[in-house]
């Protein structure tokens, strides 16, 4: 193994912190904090590193490491990142290290909450870099084993209900998606059979799998990886599971965590199983549809904020749901941009959540109310964060749900005659559900939260100091800078996602639309 190797690097650094962590005095709290920082820090700048040093001209892997593990089996640690990946170890780092600098809250067992949220951070780190799918499905389940143990142990209100169906839910998911990932193994050849991806991937444009294998095994990894994205009906977890867990975990489940399916989908079953993904695309998009509409309105009925959150970021992932559906370039890449955008928005709004909690011990909507006085800093930044979550233009949810739109209007088959005109139903529906519903839940609720008359008991509430300010201020930077300027994320991802196209093109020439 290459230690130099900065792929590496990203994923032992917070697995090495976590482990010194694990031989501090549990007394020494304030030690524990600031080197759980560290470790976070340095994870985020090897990210960012990585993203710098991306040649967005080559549209291969790049940082390649790869050490046999069972050679048998052609199983082995294998990382590498093409732009697909790269941005979303960005994100992850990013989000990681915003997410420990907010964990402030957590008064008891500090070294172990720290120790679980560094090997969050490095599962997550491993799910994304890695270019072998066993190591890319054991880097997410390493990763999912501390956010049940934090819901449960340090999260509020039902959390061991909470944890016990986040566990159930999530589990149940990861044991589908397996059983497909399986399935695709046994399918291939036996002389052939491997776990290395980018093998797979050149294996599948010479030998296709046939028609039948494809339509028999990708659902299984559509529900499967549908479960843990929260695609409708298997959504149920979410909400709950959120309005539950401590802000550090909600903030980096929903933002990075959450996008292991949709990633799973786009680097392993479109490219893998182009027949398969279009002949289940009607159901795919009925099921986005909903997660965009029904999401929305049950999102309007909650009374309670994190609630709110939690259907709300239900909704954004039909919209990345929508892009891979559309089978276009233009739409697979917008929905790899909304799912960074949608990161970076989601942390910054549950880290706000947890604030507000942290300071009137309560998340009901109706109990709070004209928060920007006592708290003008963070009410202004949960503003800007609605605005960001309906879509306005300058913050980075905006460009990627555009192209989405722009995707799925391309696609063929889903338009309808209105009058004269020819219009793509399903963005009219997304159009209504995201910046309508969405409008109306969201800023509704800012409305009641931050404005109005300020009852007594809130104004002595103390607003967020500067050292507090940090993994805001930070998480509102990217999305307005990704917001304004998506074009260095958009140059990085191009390349994959056209590759994807382009095989998915070679498969179903007379299906796939031409970009």
């Amino acid at each position: 193994m290459d230690f130099l190797n900065i792929l590496n690097g990203t994923i032992l650094t917070p697995l090495v912190f976590a482990a010194g962590l694990c031989f501090m005095p549990a007394r020494k709290w304030l030690a524990i904090r600031w080197l759980a920082i560290l470790g976070a820090f340095i994870t985020v700048v090897l990210s960012g590193l990585a993203f710098a040093w991306f040649n967005i001209n080559d549209p291969g892997f790049q940082f390649v490491n790869r050490v046999t593990w069972v050679e048998s089996l052609d199983m082995s640690w294998h990382v590498g990142a093409d732009g697909i990946s790269v941005v979303m170890v960005l994100l992850t780092g990013i989000v990681g290290f915003a997410a420990t600098l907010v964990s402030w809250d957590i008064t008891s067992r500090q070294k172990e909450f720290y120790v679980l949220l560094l090997i969050m951070i490095a599962g997550a780190m491993g799910m994304f870099a890695s270019l072998d799918i066993f190591f890319i499905y054991f880097f997410h389940e390493l990763a999912l084993i501390p956010t049940f143990l934090m819901i449960g142990i340090w999260g509020s209100g039902k959390r061991e209900y909470a944890a016990m169906k986040t566990t159930l839910y999530l589990s149940a998911g990861a044991f589908v998606a397996l059983i497909g990932l399986i399935a695709l193994y046994l399918a291939l050849p036996a002389a052939d059979r491997t776990f290395n991806l980018p093998t797979l991937l050149d294996y599948a444009r010479q030998h296709p799998l046939a028609a039948n294998v494809q339509r028999f095994i990708y659902p299984f990894l559509l529900f499967g990886l549908g479960t843990l994205v929260s695609l409708v009906p298997f959504h149920t977890w979410a909400p709950i599971g959120y309005a539950c867990a401590p802000t550090a975990t909600a903030m980096f489940h929903a933002g990075v965590l959450k996008k292991f399916g949709l990633y799973a989908l786009i680097r392993i079953a479109l490219p893998l199983l182009p027949v398969g993904a279009h002949d289940w695309n009607g159901v795919l998009l009925v099921l986005l549809l909903c997660n965009i509409v029904y999401g929305g309105l049950v999102a309007m009925r909650q009374k309670d904020f994190n609630y709110l959150l939690g259907y709300s970021s239900v909704a954004h992932m039909g919209f990345a749901f929508l892009g891979i559906a559309s089978f276009t370039f233009i739409g697979l890449t917008g929905a790899v941009l909304v799912m960074f955008a949608h990161g970076i928005m989601a942390a910054l709004a549950f880290g706000l959540s947890g604030y507000f909690f942290a300071q009137t011990g309560t998340r009901e909507i109706k109990e709070l109310g004209g928060l920007c006085r006592p708290l003008p800093f963070v009410g202004t930044l949960l503003v800007m964060t609605a605005f960001a979550s309906v879509g306005l233009p300058g913050f980075a949810n905006f460009p990627g749900e555009l192209m989405v739109l722009f995707g799925a209007w391309q696609a063929p088959g889903w338009h309808a005659k209105i009058g004269a005109a020819t219009v793509s139903w399903p963005v009219l529906l997304a159009l209504w559900g995201g910046a309508v519903i969405g409008a109306v839940y969201m800023l509704r609720a800012i409305r009641n939260i931050c404005f109005g008359p300020t009852p007594a008991k809130w104004q002595s509430l103390v607003d967020a100091n500067i050292f507090a300010r940090v993994p805001y201020v930070f998480l509102l930077v990217v999305l307005i800078w990704v917001g304004c300027y998506p074009k260095p994320l958009v140059e990085a991802i191009k390349p994959a996602t056209g590759q994807i196209i382009t095989a998915i093109e070679k498969a179903m020439p007379a299906v796939a639309p031409k970009r």
